[in-house]
């Protein structure tokens, strides 16, 4: 599992660089601001999968975040608060397939 680095957009712009998403999952920082970026380079889509690891009315699980991305196509999430592992302090990402797959988390 790779933690994908934080890139501050700067007033004057910013060059975003993409990691290649790990087979095994990834992690990132979470906060109102942060956002990851998602590019698949396959020929077919595939799904990336935010863990939601909180709880509404003390026992209902909140379901995890989902995001398609078709083939060739670049997506865009929040990775709010919400998401943060209460052990770990950052948000886990599972990849359907990271093969072809890049990421990179901003704010």
């Amino acid at each position: 599992m790779g933690n994908l680095p934080t890139q501050v957009i700067g007033q004057a712009g910013t060059t975003i660089n993409f990691s290649n998403a790990s087979a095994g999952g990834d992690t990132c920082a979470t906060g109102e601001d942060v956002k990851l970026l998602i590019k698949n380079g396959a020929v077919s889509s595939i799904t990336a999968t935010i863990a939601t690891p909180g709880k509404v009315d003390g026992d209902l699980d909140i379901q995890d975040r989902v995001v398609t991305v078709a083939a060739g196509a670049t997506e865009g999430v929040r990775v709010t608060d919400r998401y943060r592992d209460p052990a770990t302090g950052l948000a886990s990402i599972a990849w359907s397939s990271a093969t072809s797959v890049t990421a990179a988390v901003i704010r």
